[in-house]
């Protein structure tokens, strides 16, 4: 069973024929071309798929695409172009915090969300909005480093 949904990502409305119940993880991958968010567990718990929901870091390997239509909804690919990074971008790369890569998308976006609600969070508030993420390279003092850097980017 399909339904027309109207989608809002990145800034660009999109009409949609799927299955209401399909994740927005499946849509924004397969129907919308967009990559960053990655299927990592499919149970909430990894972090590799959060993108941004009316603001709000949201898993959506299991978010239902009827559950966020006509809603903000934005990823990695919305957050800055080549040409001008987004200064979580700009910060992930100087610090070198991505070795693979898989979980970067999820954690940039969910540290987008923190430094909009808290634009200086310390570091115990950083690993605590980062406790769910899942990053097997290790490079958790990279990436803590990173989003420090980014807030003080952000106050200039």
């Amino acid at each position: 069973m399909t339904a027309a949904i109207e989608l809002k990502v990145n800034g660009e409305n999109h009409h949609l024929d799927v299955d209401p119940d399909a994740p927005l993880l499946q849509i924004l991958r397969n129907d919308l071309g967009l990559k960053a968010a990655k299927f990592g567990c499919g149970l909430e718990q990894c972090g590799a798929c959060k993108v941004l929901v009316d603001g709000q870091a949201v898993p959506s390997c299991a978010t239902p695409i009827a559950a966020v239509a006509n809603a903000d909804i934005t990823t990695l690919e919305g957050l800055g172009t080549p040409a001008d990074l987004h200064p979580l971008q700009r910060a992930f790369i100087a610090e070198q915090a991505a070795q693979c890569g898989y979980c970067t998308a999820g954690l940039i976006v969910a540290a987008k969300a923190l430094l909009d609600n808290n634009p200086q969070p310390s570091r115990a508030e950083i690993c605590e909005a980062l406790a769910v993420h899942i990053c097997r390279c290790g490079t958790h003092n990279r990436i803590i480093c990173a989003i420090q850097r980014a807030a003080g980017e952000m106050a200039r």
